[in-house]
């Protein structure tokens, strides 16, 4: 056997499998979201997929050291000007030189095309999301049945016991929502719809005459100390809409504090037009919302 031969031979299928790894990362859902919905494709979890890319990554690039190894000849008479002298910089060299450095600092700077390559894969990612739904917190799947009910406040003798009722089997309180979800041949999403009837409901008291802040009366839950997975891709109007805050009265206290913001506009949005991170924008909610 050529070894030349097998060294081209292996970075053209290698390659090819990279091409199909790299559409599907490009697609699949945030891994929260994955994760949460248990997501596949031809078999493969996100994680597998992942896996794949490296390990395939890793054999693409042995054969490309082999390759160039077999033919370095050719790249050295690449190199050469017309007087036969070995140059670096050639045209060739400066042309695929340039070309990599504006894709780098467009990427970096969010430049179209590369903005759009980006802005279209997060758009697909979003679609996941809204198809298979966001988890309460990152890696819910993982928690135990009493740890993941005492954080989003349910029942959890009543929980159980909505699962039993489902006709699902569950082991006890300490095992996991992705254990529970893979015992019945179902979703960690699909459990928590299952118990989520079991939320406690909790009463909010007022003293008489006081208001909640911002909400004209209205009392309504507290914010939680930190956003939820996927607040940057939410509308002003829908995170408004979740804790019952008067929206009107929060793009007046943005904009008293240099925040350009609009019902329609996305976190996100509202975070790069007033060169701020998501995560500022929440604390500006926050402080809004519990000083006024």
């Amino acid at each position: 056997m050529n070894m030349r031969k097998i060294t081209s031979m292996t970075m053209l299928v290698s390659i090819l499998l990279l091409c199909v790894n790299s559409v599907v990362l490009y697609i699949v859902p945030e891994g929260r979201v994955a994760y949460w919905a248990d997501w596949h494709l031809i078999g493969l979890t996100k994680s597998q997929w992942g896996d794949q890319h490296i390990t395939v990554g890793v054999l693409f690039l042995v054969a490309s050291i082999l390759h160039v190894f077999y033919n370095w000849s050719p790249i050295v008479a690449y190199m050469k000007n017309k007087a036969k002298e070995i140059k670096v910089f050639t045209g060739s060299f400066n042309v695929a030189l340039i070309l990599t450095i504006l894709v780098a600092v467009g990427t970096y700077y969010e430049v179209p095309p590369m903005s759009t390559i980006l802005d279209i894969g997060s758009a697909i990612k979003d679609g996941g999301a809204e198809k298979y739904g966001e988890p309460p917190y990152g890696h819910a799947e993982l928690s135990s049945l009493k740890f993941f009910a005492k954080k989003e406040d349910l029942d959890l003798e009543k929980a159980i016991a909505l699962l039993k009722e489902a006709g699902l089997k569950v082991e006890g309180e300490k095992e996991t929502l992705k254990d529970i979800a893979g015992s019945n041949a179902m979703t960690p999403k699909e459990i928590y719809e299952i118990i989520k009837p079991a939320k406690v409901q909790v009463k909010i008291e007022k003293k008489a005459g006081e208001e909640a802040p911002g909400n004209a009366g209205v009392s309504a839950p507290q914010l939680p100390d930190h956003p939820k997975p996927g607040f940057g891709r939410r509308t002003l109007e829908e995170v408004c809409a979740e804790y019952q805050l008067d929206l009107q009265f929060m793009i007046d206290g943005l904009a008293k504090i240099g925040i350009n913001a609009k019902a329609d506009m996305t976190i996100k949005d509202i975070s790069k037009e007033s060169g701020k991170e998501p995560l500022e924008i929440f604390e500006a909610i926050h402080v809004i919302v519990n000083e006024q």
